[in-house]
């Protein structure tokens, strides 16, 4: 009867899935910004060399990748990981980037921070202001490389501030593409490297696309991934987890098996009636990952700026809310002519064909 008693209580418990053992967790739909799974999410903590994925960002899209340096006397005060560049050697952004993402250099983020802005304090300007931007609003920036300043100040941020930003990144190609290289080969004037990705998740986990690793004895363990099966495009984000790649990769297949990716919104094709003349689109279809059941309990509203409109601008947005609460949001824009969204048929493509002779 006892044994009876404990099985039910048992069965009356709540299974825990996806046991993460991070002290702060997130995951995110890339497409729609949706939360998928969280776990003090919103907890502010030290980031490490995850800082070092805004570094490459602010680099990409402030200066060109066959830009160069000769390395000076700045590179002296690197300290922890390093790729070892010495002073003298002229190397390319394209070379310290993909050192800083796959060896998690700190030497070649302070040459990067001197080669894009002349010195680290305008470097970190720009990436504080491309935070705000991004809403990341509980994240500060000291250097672009993760270590706890002299006087103790460190990154700090959250796990969902830094999946923010990864879901930015994520629609950086060349970001993409650094970020997924296992293995490179750099030379500079006077040398030539070959570095290892120091992200494991690459070989662990075979739909893996982005990553960095992150290490301070302060900040522990963080990591920041992203992963891309059946076109459906995920990021994790750990802080403090000393068993993050396994639990990256759970996540990823749990989440994977658990949704599936639905154009929610077609760009030129939004149910909106308004006053103005012309017609409103999205930049994107918008495509969010549901569950089948989700499917029929999900709603979108609109909301506008009541306002004469000019062409192309942010008028308002979509509000994608699911059993009444809102999970995410996308831009809207007005177009000043009407978009056309009837798809031309077999026939009209016919006639076309024939007379375009």
């Amino acid at each position: 009867m006892k044994k009876m008693i404990a099985v039910f209580l048992l069965l009356l418990i709540p299974m825990k899935v996806n046991a993460i053992s991070a002290e702060s967790a997130v995951a995110i739909d890339i497409d729609s910004g949706r939360v998928l799974y969280e776990k003090n999410a919103d907890k502010e903590k030290l980031i490490a060399s995850t800082t070092k994925i805004m570094s490459a960002i602010i680099a990409l899209e402030n200066a060109s990748l066959d830009d160069k340096i000769t390395v000076g006397e700045e590179v002296l005060k690197a300290y922890g990981s390093a790729i070892y560049i010495e002073m003298g050697e002229e190397i390319t952004l394209k070379d310290l980037l993909y050192g800083l993402i796959l060896r998690s250099g700190n030497d070649a983020a302070i040459e990067i921070a001197h080669l894009v802005t002349g010195g680290m304090d305008s470097f970190v300007y720009l990436m504080n202001q491309k935070a705000y931007e991004l809403g990341m609003s509980s994240t500060i920036f000291y250097n672009n490389h993760g270590l706890e300043e002299e006087n103790g100040n460190g990154n700090i941020s959250t796990a969902k501030d830094m999946a923010k930003l990864m879901r930015y990144a994520c629609n950086n190609e060349i970001f993409l593409s650094i970020a997924s290289t296992e293995n490179y080969t750099a030379k500079t004037s006077g040398k030539t490297y070959t570095w290892n990705n120091k992200n494991k998740l690459l070989t662990m986990y075979e739909y893996t696309i982005a990553g960095k690793t992150g290490y301070t004895e302060k900040a522990l363990r963080t990591l920041v991934t992203a992963a891309k099966k059946d076109e459906k495009r995920i990021t994790v984000v750990t802080l403090n987890d000393g068993n993050d790649f396994n639990d990256h990769k759970s996540l990823y297949e749990t989440l994977f098996e658990k949704y599936e990716l639905v154009t929610l919104i077609e760009k030129n094709n939004l149910k909106i009636e308004s006053n103005n003349n012309g017609s409103f689109y999205l930049e994107n279809d918008y495509k969010i990952l549901l569950t089948e059941p989700e499917r029929n309990a999900i709603k979108v509203t609109y909301e506008l700026a009541t306002r004469e409109y000019q062409d192309n601008e942010q008028v308002g947005i979509a509000k994608i809310n699911l059993n009444g609460e809102e999970i995410a949001t996308a831009k809207v824009y007005y177009s000043a002519s009407e978009i056309e969204t009837k798809k031309e048929g077999w026939f009209s493509k016919l006639i076309g064909w024939l007379f375009g002779w």
